[in-house]
């Protein structure tokens, strides 16, 4: 099964060629902060060691000034609610210019993959989804659109004093890996999902076959029982040919299913269910029952 961990492993190992598409994945690193940050630096803090690599890289490739005393790109341990993240503060200055609109393809797709290293995954056999999580409901509306103009349906719900963008669905998740390039993940993601298809579909025929031989012993059972009723009253021997002989067919063949009893006798299916239809009516009648 696909984790998230080899997924971003993955992403990370992904070097853009160009220049304006290391700015857009870096854009992307930066959209969503996760760390304190100020209106000239952002902060991107992570328990993922492969997007703390990827932002350093990026800065480094971009030309991100310092800020202060920390080096350019620099990855600090910092501590927040009992882990240990990893802290890496950016000067704005590296994308304050990059705008979404003035884009190409291969510079959104960079931008989609930036964000989805910063971004929460799982992709359990429960269900697959992605969570981009944002202190600015704006920035989170600007995502699900963004999301939306290449291909990917996205929602938007609160949580804990936050705006979640939030891809749900295999269809979706897998629409989003392919944009981002993760094609390795990808494959292992579709096949994951073809073997619970192939599961469920397998189960779904043993359930159907199972209950298919049921109702063939419950019918079994009350043709039985009727053609022995209608033999006790003395009721069978004057019954037409056809009926008698369905009835001898069924003692004869107890567990046989319609269409064995109907090739027995060379008849269809339909004739062959009417007879014994027919036998369980007379049946009912003796006792005074609905048939």
């Amino acid at each position: 099964m696909l984790v998230a961990s080899e997924l971003k492993g993955e992403l990370a190992r992904i070097h853009p060629a160009r220049g304006c598409c290391r700015r857009a994945e870096l854009a992307g690193l930066l959209f969503a902060e996760t760390g304190p940050a100020s209106r000239e630096s952002a902060a991107i803090r992570t328990l993922e060691h492969p997007t703390a690599r990827v932002a350093v890289q990026l800065a480094a490739a971009v030309g991100v000034p310092a800020e202060g005393p920390m080096p350019t790109g620099a990855a600090t341990p910092h501590r927040a609610g009992g882990r240990r993240h990893l802290q890496v503060v950016l000067d704005r200055s590296a994308v304050e210019e990059w705008r979404w609109e003035l884009t190409k393809a291969c510079d959104r797709r960079a931008f989609m993959r930036g964000a989805l290293l910063n971004a929460s995954i799982s992709l359990g056999p429960a269900g697959s989804h992605v969570e981009f999580v944002f202190r600015n409901e704006r920035h989170a509306r600007l995502l699900r659109t963004r999301l939306r103009e290449v291909g990917v349906r996205a929602g938007i719900l609160a949580r804990r004093g936050r705006s979640v963008v939030y891809v749900k669905g295999q269809e979706e998740v897998a629409t989003l890996l392919r944009l981002t390039g993760a094609n390795r993940a990808l494959l292992d993601f579709e096949a994951g999902r073809v073997q619970r298809d192939v599961r469920n579909r397998l189960n779904r025929l043993l359930n159907a076959e199972e209950a298919n031989v049921d109702r063939t012993v419950r019918a079994a059972d009350r043709q039985l029982q009727a053609i022995q009723q209608l033999d006790q009253a003395g009721e069978l021997e004057r019954l037409p040919d056809g009926l008698r002989e369905a009835a001898a067919q069924r003692r004869h063949q107890p567990d046989a299913d319609l269409d064995t009893l109907a090739s027995a006798l060379g008849l269809s299916r339909s004739a062959m269910n009417h007879r014994l239809r027919r036998l369980v009516a007379l049946a009912a009648d003796l006792q005074g029952e609905p048939g």
